[in-house]
């Protein structure tokens, strides 16, 4: 059976103000057209099909003609809500678009209750996972603790349940919306701690013939069986060196050690690349070496000892299309001169804030009761934002 893995389309979003709607319809052609070319038997779309819980209405629309594109190619496609996602939103309609051969699966409770296709060598169930709010979902699935470990164990103890009720040979496919330890982010991803823990196991997810997973826009693979597919356009300045792909995944026979599997990067449509420049402003107006950057979005990077006059104008004239400009001048003896963003730079809110209110109190650290307190704060401003969002 022939799969197309994808995720993270993140309709609506823009990058940095540059609206990106003609780009992700680009790319929703491009993936039909794949379905086709490759004569595709299912599509998987791991989570963040939005960018945010009430999209804009020609995100909507773009959706809608997706999904209209999809069901009329008559290839099954399964899709998960993402941490981006409005879940109930999502799902509206979804028993009726079931009908269609699209199978919408945002509520925690269908978990168990997989799509059923079938090819030469028996069925195949796909499983679909989305995105597990822990404080959200710990009782509906008999979590034990709400951390994101406890649900999606939990989680996957229905799927090995239902799983070990099919008949024997049946493979199995899950699509899950988490950050698996083992995944590299980006800037782009929305932080999904949950008491100072973020990643999960890959082994978590053992025994499945093939995880597709979402929320890294990075495409990469964390075992032959566990891939994220990323997203399919760069949506921070810090995926210039992505490569933006999809997954072609062709699941063979059931063997001892699972399913026959191979898997192929299909390369989507680039809008724009991007650039990282870095240096003095004349150098980088004149060095000869970035002339393949000038049709480029670019992000430059100064390093100018005094800031010069009028910089993006400067800059524009040779790389008309700069979206963003830092400044990080050239420093000398004892002066560091890391500028606020950058000692902030790949940390998290947590320890962003601990590293504050031990500043305050003249460096003492805190202890663990305080972290933990921390900790429980952040999970609450976080679960109210969720279930806000749910409720809209």
């Amino acid at each position: 059976m022939r799969l197309l893995h994808t995720s993270d389309w993140h309709l609506g979003r823009s990058f940095h103000r540059v609206g990106l709607l003609g780009a992700q319809a680009a790319f929703l052609d491009h993936l039909v057209a794949t379905v086709h070319e490759h004569r595709v038997d299912a599509v998987l779309v791991a989570g963040d099909v939005y960018d945010r819980a009430v999209p804009p209405l020609s995100a909507v629309e773009l959706f809608d003609t997706a999904l209209h594109r999809l069901a009329e190619a008559g290839v099954p496609t399964l899709m998960i809500s993402g941490n981006h996602d409005s879940a109930r939103r999502l799902g509206v309609g979804a028993g009726l678009i079931e009908r269609a051969g699209i199978h919408l699966r945002t509520d925690p409770d269908g978990i168990g209750t997989p799509v059923v296709l079938a090819d030469a060598h028996g069925d195949v169930a796909l499983y679909g996972l989305p995105y597990l709010e822990p404080a959200l979902v710990r009782e509906r699935l008999g979590a034990g603790k709400a951390g994101h470990e406890a649900v999606l164990t939990a989680a996957m103890d229905r799927v090995r349940a239902d799983l070990a009720g099919r008949p024997p040979g049946t493979r199995s496919v899950v699509v899950a919306h988490a950050f698996v330890a083992g995944g590299a982010p980006s800037d782009s991803e929305r932080d999904i701690t949950v008491g100072g823990v973020s990643a999960v196991p890959a082994g978590i997810f053992d025994g499945v013939d093939y995880v597709a997973l979402g929320h890294l826009h990075g495409s990469q693979t964390l075992t032959p069986r566990v891939r994220y597919s990323g997203s399919p356009l760069a949506y921070s300045f810090s995926e210039a060196d992505h490569r933006k792909t999809m997954w072609l995944v062709d699941l063979g026979p059931a063997g001892p050690d699972g399913a026959d599997l191979a898997a192929e990067r299909l390369d989507c449509p680039v809008p724009r690349p991007l650039a990282r420049l870095r240096g003095r402003l004349d150098d980088l107006l004149a060095d000869p070496a970035h002339a393949r950057h000038e049709d480029s979005w670019v992000e430059a990077t100064l390093t100018d000892p005094v800031r010069p006059t009028d910089p993006m104008n400067r800059l524009a004239e040779r790389f008309p299309h700069t979206l963003n400009l830092v400044f990080d001048p050239e420093r000398t003896g004892g002066d560091t001169g890391a500028s606020y963003a950058q000692r902030l730079r790949d940390r998290s809110d947590q320890q962003i804030a601990e590293d504050f209110v031990a500043h305050v109190r003249g460096g003492a650290p805190l202890d663990g009761a305080e972290r933990a307190v921390l900790y429980g704060a952040f999970d609450d401003v976080r679960v109210d934002t969720a279930e806000r969002e749910a409720g809209r």
